[in-house]
């Protein structure tokens, strides 16, 4: 194909000179795949194959696919994307909808996401819809509308109406971090990592089966959440053994407001007949809360504390006592999500994945 661009004509003299005249279009060549195929040596679908992304399941060497994107960037080629789709009813492009960007994990899922995204020759898109439903279907229906090749739907509000969505458009979905009903889930194992985390406050300290007895406490989180679910009755059955006994009050699940965690445990420590010698953190969401409110505490009724934190920040090894954590495997969850979109089997199913335990230090 050919570009036209302005330029001038008139009358060239016999010394060469040029005389002005009227504008007219010169004519620029675009670079095409058969031209690079012809300065590359490579053929036209190997050349493809290197701009598309596809260049590893075709199996073409790395050091070939390197060469064929240096001679295109030189030589300024730019892939027709939308025609590109057109041809193979694909538009390279990958959505994710999540809560938001306000905590380590979803950051790291997003920034995960993208990474493996752009490893398989697809362009991320990632979209925070602010925990809305109403916002998760506008966005799930502005995405289908731009044709993405696939979604994933992590932490969803409702994940089922985003499945009915993509199921009406013929698009491929997954959910991640909460499971829905129509769609494979990959999700953490929430309860595993609830149960190990709850044993580990529980041998933090020597005798703390006795100590604790009726003094620890699940703080943070709704206890509709999936999620958060999963995690108390890990806690649950933990206390239950360690312990013998357990009650409801245990259990403070008033949401991930920082504010509203931080009134919650100043409540929790005004008696000091019960006040708490272990918390369980349900987020670093609510930990942000608990935090405001422990800095507030004597340093020896903080530092006689057992905490744990259901999620992962490294900033805490800079606190002045220990707190255990569990880390979500984000990459893990992406990577199993890719594959459970790439299956053949699209069977709504639930794949977990372990966390994992981080003592403190």
């Amino acid at each position: 194909m050919a570009l036209k661009i302005p330029g001038k004509s008139g009358r060239t003299c016999a010394d060469g000179r040029h005389t002005e005249g009227s504008e007219q279009l010169e004519t620029v060549k675009k670079t095409t795949i058969y031209d690079l195929a012809q300065l590359s040596g490579a053929s036209p679908s190997t050349v493809s194959a290197a701009l598309n992304g596809t260049w590893r399941e075709r199996r073409i060497k790395e050091s070939t696919v390197r060469q064929i994107q240096s001679i295109a960037a030189r030589e300024g080629y730019r892939t027709n994307l939308q025609a590109r789709g057109l041809r193979q009813s694909r538009s390279g492009l990958a959505g994710l909808i999540m809560p938001m960007y306000d905590n380590r994990f979803f950051a790291s899922l997003a920034q995960s996401f993208e990474v493996e995204a752009r490893r398989r020759g697809l362009c991320p898109i990632t979209v925070s819809t602010h925990r809305d439903p109403e916002e998760e279907q506008r966005t799930a229906e502005t995405l289908i509308s731009y044709a993405v090749d696939s979604l994933f739907i992590a932490g969803a509000t409702d994940p089922d109406a985003i499945s009915r969505l993509c199921r009406d458009a013929g698009l491929r979905h997954v959910n991640v971090d909460l499971p829905g009903s129509l769609a494979p889930s990959v999700i953490s194992d929430n309860l595993a990592g609830a149960v190990a985390l709850t044993e580990a406050m529980f041998d933090a300290k020597p005798g703390a089966d006795a100590r604790l007895k009726g003094r620890i406490y699940f703080l943070g989180g709704r206890e509709k959440d999936f999620a958060t679910s999963e995690r108390i009755a890990g806690f649950r059955k933990v206390v239950t053994r360690r312990s013998g006994d357990f009650a409801s009050e245990q259990v403070v699940a008033t949401g991930y407001n920082p504010e509203t965690v931080a009134r919650q445990a100043q409540v929790l420590f005004q008696n000091p007949e019960t006040a708490p010698r272990a918390l369980l953190v349900n987020s670093t969401i609510a930990f942000e809360g608990g935090l405001s409110f422990l800095g507030s505490l004597p340093p020896e009724t903080v530092e006689s504390l057992v905490v744990g934190c259901y999620d992962y920040d490294p900033f805490v090894r800079y606190l002045r006592f220990p707190v255990v954590m569990v880390r979500q495997d984000v990459e893990g969850l992406i990577r199993e999500a890719f594959q459970l979109l790439t299956s053949e089997d699209t069977t709504p199913r639930i794949v977990k994945v372990n966390p994992a335990l981080i003592a403190p230090g």
